[in-house]
């Protein structure tokens, strides 16, 4: 089988020329050559910088080396012309062949058209979502797993071996919050009726904070705990430093929340394979191991740090203190890893949560967070670099994905009746359907803010990207169905189609077709390496663009129409370009977790 990524194959084939010009490149020049598309179809195909690259190294003009290649490039198989540009690029415009022959090279392998090696099987974990499990999931989290889930598809599909993982936050005082609130729901089951203001009032002795969850999602878990023990968590209250009911309690409801967590990813198809419990990581000692490298190295010390920048806290003060020398590696200051009564601070949990990924021999660790979780990057980014071991690159890399905004009729939508104070994951889910939410999260770059707007989504018009990307998969097999009627569905099997000629289907709708689909490797590859899997969204819509526009070309034109009843074998031509565009569609929703549907209603 021909090799499916056409700029690979041409890369190799410029590479070839070039070092019959310059034969003393070294490799690390070559690495920074590229391939790409032209911006415009008139300057042909594909368009290479290497005259550039190599002009100053070659001590010659940018333009002789690029007449030079392009001289030679002639006469290479498949390159129909090869042209100097500009400063110093090379034009490629690829003979007809090239593309017609791809789409056999689809129908051979259909979906896995687009699958590289070149992650080369780099053990990767990427933990994403990772939500306190204090209520529902919601729009904000709803980001986060999206862009998580399709990077790990992607990169799967580049070739890197990708853990899906989640971090259950599952200790700290937001925990210590949540037990009390669930315990709330508890009295109010038993008493009728006990307000908030109440239960603070009768509890504040003992309650170390407010009532701070308060909404409706934790009343069956109050259900739930008078049902398994009556009221016999009603006494105990004066032991210190918890009652004695908060262990089964807190058990209690982290069961539920985790359980509703899970349910909302599913819904969205989010199907992680670990999750890993905070809690567990501390009670493994092995955040306190971390630390004890990191003391071995010299890394920590006893000192006191410069007030913050800016408007001071009420409760800054100037002490002593265990400090983490981040600056070593690239950090701006140096980070505590004790608080003021000796406990680990949250950034030395986390530490020992990431030595734990680097123990469990991944050289990737890659983190999806909130945008407000941008200036922990670096003091990680310091710790990872300083945990790694000698003959092992760990690379600890963060994905920031902003705020998504909720709009309905142009107002944001704000309240929802069961969390209390936000559009849930499973709101929004309901109301338009994963895959809408799925395709919807990643129309604009994750570091971007934006608005889900609830009419746009659900609309029927090219507006909407969800629907004209649906649309075009629904048309392909709309049109493979009209030919089986006439053709039989045995001449209509991809295996069949791959040996169909396309030698005359070249009319230039066609062709820009053609030239879409033999962009999907490449696309893949720099969406992996980019970590950038709205490029997946993006290259979906114009395919979609390009197939309706030669779609609208058949109205136009009788000869461009699909089926064509006096011309079998043209028709046939015509069913294998369908039948590859709906497989590379189909491998592009594959990534994004969508399901490709069969026909509009």
């Amino acid at each position: 089988m021909a090799e499916q990524n056409l700029y690979v194959s041409f890369y190799h084939c410029v590479i070839k020329a070039l070092r019959q010009i310059l034969p003393d490149l070294s490799e690390d020049l070559i690495k920074r050559i590229e391939l790409t598309p032209t911006r415009d179809v008139s300057h042909g195909d594909m368009a290479t910088n290497a005259a550039l690259i190599t002009a100053k190294i070659a001590k010659r003009r940018p333009q002789e080396i690029a007449k030079e290649l392009a001289e030679r490039l002639q006469f290479v198989s498949g390159i129909e012309k090869a042209e100097p540009a500009g400063p110093g690029f090379v034009n490629l415009k690829l003979a007809p062949s090239v593309f017609q022959n791809l789409v056999s090279t689809i129908l051979q392998i259909q979906e896995a058209y687009g699958n590289s090696q070149i992650g080369n099987n780099i053990k990767t974990n990427i933990e994403y979502v990772s939500a306190n499990p204090t209520g529902p999931m919601h729009v904000g989290h709803c980001r986060g797993a999206v862009v998580g889930d399709v990077l790990a598809n992607l990169m799967a599909k580049a070739g890197f071996d990708v853990t899906k993982e989640y971090y259950i936050n599952d200790a700290g005082n937001q925990v210590v919050a949540l037990t009390w609130a669930a315990y709330w729901r508890y009295v109010q089951v038993l008493e009728g009726d006990c307000s908030p203001t109440d239960f603070e009032e009768r509890y504040k002795a003992y309650m170390p904070t407010g009532l701070q969850y308060q909404g409706d999602y934790l009343i069956p878990v109050g259900q739930d705990l008078a049902q398994q023990y009556g009221k016999t968590l009603l006494k105990g209250i004066e032991q210190k430093p918890f009652p004695a009911w908060f262990e089964k309690v807190k058990q209690c409801v982290l069961t539920h929340m985790m359980h509703d967590i899970r349910q909302d990813l599913k819904a969205l198809g989010v199907l992680q394979e670990e999750f890993i419990s905070e809690r567990a990581i501390l009670e493994s000692g092995i955040a306190d191991q971390a630390i004890r490298i990191l003391e071995k190295k010299g890394l920590v010390y006893t000192g006191i740090l410069e007030p913050p920048k800016g408007k001071l806290p009420d409760d800054w003060e100037a002490r002593p203190q265990t400090l983490f020398k981040s600056t070593a590696y690239g950090d701006d200051v140096d980070r505590p890893l004790r608080k003021s009564d000796g406990s680990a601070t949250y950034f030395a949990n986390d530490i020992g949560y990431h030595y734990d990924k680097i123990k469990r021999g991944y050289q990737i660790l890659l983190d999806v967070w909130g945008a407000d979780h941008g200036g922990y990057v670096s003091r990680m980014n310091a710790a990872v670099k300083a945990l790694s071991p000698v003959d092992v690159s760990t690379d600890f890399e963060v994905i920031l994905c902003q705020i998504v905004r909720v709009v309905r009729n142009g107002e944001v939508v704000r309240m929802s009746k069961r969390a209390g104070t936000f559009v849930t994951l499973r709101d929004l889910i309901d109301e338009v359907g994963k895959d809408a939410v799925r395709f919807t999260m990643l129309t604009r770059k994750s570091d971007a803010q934006m608005n889900f707007d609830l009419e746009q989504v659900v609309a029927q018009t090219r507006d909407n990207p969800v629907f004209y990307v649906q649309y075009a998969h629904a048309r392909c097999r709309s049109v493979l169905r009209s030919a089986e009627e006439i053709f039989g569905q045995e001449r209509l099997m991809a295996s069949d189609l791959a040996k169909a000629d396309l030698s005359n289907i070249r009319n230039e709708e066609e062709l820009a077709v053609m030239r879409r689909l033999a962009q999907w490797p490449r696309t893949v590859e720099s969406a992996a390496l980019m970590r950038e899997p709205h490029r997946i969204a993006y290259y979906l819509m114009e395919l979609a663009s390009d197939f309706h526009a030669l779609w609208n070309a058949g109205r136009d034109d009788a000869t461009l129409r699909f089926i064509q009843k006096g011309d079998v074998h043209g028709t046939l031509a015509r069913m294998a370009l369908i039948e590859a565009i709906a497989s590379v569609i189909r491998s592009a929703m594959q990534v994004l977790g969508i399901e490709p549907v069969e026909e509009m209603r």
